[in-house]
């Protein structure tokens, strides 16, 4: 199986850089390696604010982001407001008020962002626009 690269924002803040083969977005638990090479974690999808699909870990910090982009066959676009106060501006296929989460393309393709899973309990709003 192919490793995806991710980065898990927790909804206290934190974050941890890794790796996953079992991450699916009806599932309430996943595993990541940590690139510290410490032991395998366990992750609580509840314990997150999002997971982020990332290019690579090291990002660009001089990028901007720009949410003006269109994605071709990326179904709605859609606003993600935060707790903290962080937006995401994208394009869901998947959004259902039911679920625990879903699955954004964000509208900044040139962005280290290649797609991002949004737990619903972490948002304050969501609009589609």
């Amino acid at each position: 199986m192919k490793k995806n690269k991710i980065v898990a924002r927790y909804k206290d803040g934190s974050i941890l850089k890794g790796q996953t083969v079992d991450f699916f977005p009806n599932k309430s638990t996943f595993h990541v390696e940590p690139l510290d090479g410490t032991a395998v974690k366990e992750m609580q999808i509840e314990d997150l604010k999002a997971v982020f699909f990332v290019k690579d870990f090291e990002g660009n910090r001089e990028h901007k982001k720009s949410y003006t982009d269109t994605v071709v066959g990326g179904g709605r676009k859609i606003k993600i407001t935060f707790f903290d106060g962080e937006e995401i501006i994208g394009f869901t296929l998947g959004y259902s008020s039911e679920r625990q989460g879903f699955i954004v393309t964000p509208a900044d393709l040139k962005g280290n962002n290649e797609r991002i899973y949004i737990v619903k309990s972490a948002t304050k709003t969501i609009e589609f626009l």
